[in-house]
Parts: C-alpha cells; structure tokens; sequence
C-alpha cells in the first residue's frame, strides 16, 4: 500500500481518489492517509450530520498529525463537480467559498487532502449570518484537568435543564468539553454571543471556585473557562468526529451525560470510535430536532445589564465591537 500512488473508493454512488493511501499519518500509530479516509466513512452518518450544511473551514496536516496546521478557508479550485461550498463574506468585504458537505464522500474527499480536523461555522448556507447552533466550551486552564472540565460541565446540564435548553455535550478531542445547543437561526452572532456569555456567567456565579469567564488569562487562576467568544462570528471548533492533530488520535466524541463523568478524551480514538459507532450509532442523532428558545437568555443578559454587567471583550482580531470594554489586560491597564 505505501508504494500505490492511490486507491479508488466507491462513496455512496461517487468515486473518491485517495492519494498517497500508505502515507503514516500518526508515527507512533502507525495509521495512514487511508485509515483516517476509512475512519470518516466509518462515522458516516455521525460527520455529516455534524458538518450538514455548514461553511466548514479545513484544518490540514500534509505532513501528518505531528506536521503544520494549515487552516484552508477556501476549497480549491480544481475539485470535482460534486463538491458544495457555502460563500462566506468577511468584514474586509472579501469573501470564501468554504466546503459545505451534503454527502459522506465530500468528506472523504477532504480527508484526501489531509483534512484532520473539520470545523464548521454554527449556522448554515442558507442564511450564514444567524446561527442555529449555541456552543457552550469548556476549556480547562493551566493547573486543571479534564476531570475540572466534567466538574463544570455538571453544573451547565443543571442549567440547562432548569431551562428547559437540551444540549449535546461531546468531548473536544483535546482538553475540554464543547455542549452544543440548537436554536432558531433568528438571532445576529453578537446576538448569541450575549447570551452565551450570560449563560457562562450563570455557571460562574454558581461555582466561582471551578469556573470563570474572565477573557484575560491573567484573571483566570486555576479555573474552568467557558469561552463565550467561541459564538463570535468566524470562530470555529473541531465538529463532532474530528480526529484531532494528536499522536494518540483523538477524536471529539459526542456522548451521553451520564457516560460524560466516567470517559476521558483518551477513551475515544480513530481505532476506537468505529466500534463504538457500530454498537450505538450516532448518539446525537436527534439534536436537530431538539430546538431551544434563545429567548430565555435574552431575559438573562438583560439581567446583567441592570446589574452592571455589559459587555466582555472580544477576540483581538475583531473591530471594536458595541459596548465593549476596553480591550487592555488590567495588569497592562493599571500601568497608566
């Protein structure tokens, strides 16, 4: 296999060209090219649905799991006809025709192109500007651990169902957890970052110890962050089934809230996930349907607001941004 120069898959009804098929992917591992080709058609079902529909950026490791990310916004040009995009446009007024799958063999077909990671936008083609999807991540910082993050992540399915919210929890593939929540693509992206970070600061109020949502790394301590930020406008984060850039293959595992407090990320790898597909399938399969009323959190950020407490800072990327405080670490800050 290291020494064909490429093999032809059959995709439901397209063929797929895998290039360099024998090409070690994961050196510790041992996988190739083709293992992770295989690994994506494997979760079909799962990596479509996480990706349907959604400008998706690629995350590219040509050289392997242990080599550069390449961070491809726009698909190329030579491509085969079947292969959808979604055009985004960005505040220079220029613009990307990103990947957007509708069949399992668009995805294998990124896997070609030594796509690891995919990371799809929180909304759709059909209306980019107004997500439908509310994510909730919970990245654990220096001095915690994943068990940290399964402690936080507790405390966000108690407020979800206070509210009435469902959310989908799977693990990152890396350090953390990310707990997706569908929602009417009504709302603008500052729209639903607010509520997000109103809904951080309900985790934060409750357990202060565990969590914060303090942007600045210096203010964090030892303490869960919920990164309200990952609901800005052109932020992405690794899809459900993503392997991730690691020499132990990880992927980001969707999961169950009672199987959350037992697993580790370490559970879940491109070896592992196919079997645990075939017994249980997609175990998110019906997070679509399961929409939530934003509304509820718009009732909480104007809760904030009476009581102080306005806008966070955004990433440093972005243009100034309505309402937002200025965008200086306090340590940096108290030198004037």
């Amino acid at each position: 296999m290291a020494d064909s120069p490429f093999v032809e898959l059959e995709v439901g009804g397209r063929t797929v060209k895998v290039t360099n098929p024998g090409k070690v992917f994961f050196r510790k591992r041992g996988e190739t090219k083709l293992d992770l080709v295989r690994y994506y058609l494997s979760v079909g079902e799962g990596i479509v649905r996480a990706l349907y529909e959604r400008p998706t950026q690629l995350k590219r490791h040509p050289d392997g799991a242990e080599g550069e990310a390449i961070y491809q916004k726009r698909v190329p040009e030579k491509r085969p006809e079947w292969i959808e995009t979604a055009r985004v446009t960005f505040p220079s007024g220029r613009h990307a025709d990103e990947l957007c799958v509708t069949e399992l063999a668009q995805v294998a077909w990124a896997a070609n192109l030594a796509t690891l990671d995919f990371h799809p936008w929180p909304s759709r083609r059909r209306d980019t500007e107004h997500p439908d999807e509310l994510r909730i991540d919970i990245d654990p910082q220096p001095g915690t651990t994943f068990k940290h993050a399964r402690r936080a992540a507790t405390v966000v399915r108690e407020i979800l169902d206070e509210i009435g919210f469902a959310g989908w929890p799977k693990t990152s593939g890396n350090r953390g957890i990310h707990v997706a929540c569908r929602i009417e693509p009504e709302w603008t992206f500052p729209v639903v970052r607010r509520c997000a970070l109103a809904f951080a600061r309900e985790v934060e109020r409750r357990a202060p110890k565990l969590v914060t949502t303090a942007w600045w790394k210096e203010e964090r301590g030892r303490r869960v962050f919920i990164d309200y930020n990952q609901n800005a406008r052109d932020r992405t984060i690794a899809s459900a089934y993503s392997v991730r850039a690691r020499p132990d293959a990880t992927v980001s595992a969707p999961v169950t809230w009672d199987e959350l407090q037992q697993v580790e990320t370490e559970d879940f790898t491109m070896a592992t996930m196919p079997t645990r597909f075939v017994e249980l399938g997609d175990v998110q399969a019906g997070i679509d349907e399961a929409v939530c009323d934003l509304r509820v959190l718009l009732e909480w950020v104007e809760r904030d607001d009476k009581q102080g407490l306005g806008e966070a800072p955004y990433p440093p990327n972005f243009p100034k941004m309505p309402g937002e405080p200025k965008r200086v670490q306090p340590s940096r800050a108290k030198k004037r």
